[in-house]
């Protein structure tokens, strides 16, 4: 069964109307699937789902992971509920990729709109298939087979268990293969990427700059502006995000569930 997908930007996301995900047919949702890995990101409109029905669509993904710092909803430990605590305490307005210090990254994410405030709170997403594409045959050539350090240590901090988290955490390849469709991607963040294997902070900062800057480039993004009901997935393995914080003091709410993923390679 077809169904109605309208891509959101030349770079990357698209948007679907028309589908209840707590009744999805294995027709439908294999659609779904072939439009997630096609657009990196997917906007579901109009969506009323319970935490129970969030869970048990994101299950048709994969295994759910447990955050393994930020503290879960009630009941539901599979669900991380993202609110409004102040632009000075805000975890999320950084590009990063979702819990990148993880052995195992997670392969998709899925954030379901409880609350939006009246203006701003958009997300920016980052296409890194896109970035790679764009460096020159040099650079390419240098980053293959390069690796990074990424760290848990900050988010750690910032949460009261920075004893229990080390500077340096897990490696993983500067450039990662996706493992179902093959391309290459950028796989550094500035929110986990603490340097290169083997080389000091200092000598990793100027490279690092560089691969942020193109990660980033505006022609490689999409904006999402949230509307009332939807849930928006994307892929952890091909893209990175920013939580715009302009929205002051208005509640902002989302409910988040995480797909584990693979050891990038």
């Amino acid at each position: 069964m077809s169904i109605d997908v309208n891509p959101l930007s030349g770079s990357l996301g698209a948007e679907i109307r028309g589908l209840d995900l707590a009744d999805v047919d294995p027709a439908e949702f294999a659609a779904i699937q072939s439009a997630f890995l096609e657009h990196h990101v997917l906007a579901f409109r109009d969506q009323k789902l319970t935490p129970e029905q969030q869970i048990a669509f994101g299950r048709r993904w994969g295994e759910l992971s447990i955050h393994p710092i930020v503290p879960h909803l009630d009941g539901h430990p599979e669900i991380v509920p993202i609110t409004n605590s102040g632009k000075k305490r805000s975890l999320t307005e950084i590009w990063h990729s979702d819990v990148s210090f993880d052995p195992t990254p997670p392969k998709a994410s899925g954030l379901l709109v409880v609350e939006v405030p009246p203006f701003g709170g958009d997300t920016l997403f980052a296409n890194q298939h896109l970035a790679y594409d764009r460096l020159s045959g040099g650079m390419k050539a240098m980053l293959s087979g390069l690796r990074a350090i990424h760290s848990g240590a900050g988010l750690g901090a910032a949460m009261g268990k920075a004893e229990t988290w080390r500077e340096h955490g897990q490696v993983h390849p500067v450039v990662r293969t996706h493992p179902e469709t093959g391309r290459p991607a950028l796989y550094v963040n500035p929110g986990f990427t603490v340097a290169f294997e083997d080389m000091t902070i200092a000598e990793s900062k100027p490279l690092l700059d560089l691969l942020h800057a193109a990660g980033h480039a505006p022609d490689v993004c999409y904006r999402h502006r949230w509307q009332p009901g939807d849930l928006v997935m994307w892929d952890n393995r091909s893209v990175q995000h920013h939580a715009v914080h302009d929205h002051g003091d208005a509640i902002r709410t989302m409910h988040r569930i995480t797909i584990i993923g693979d050891a990038p390679r």
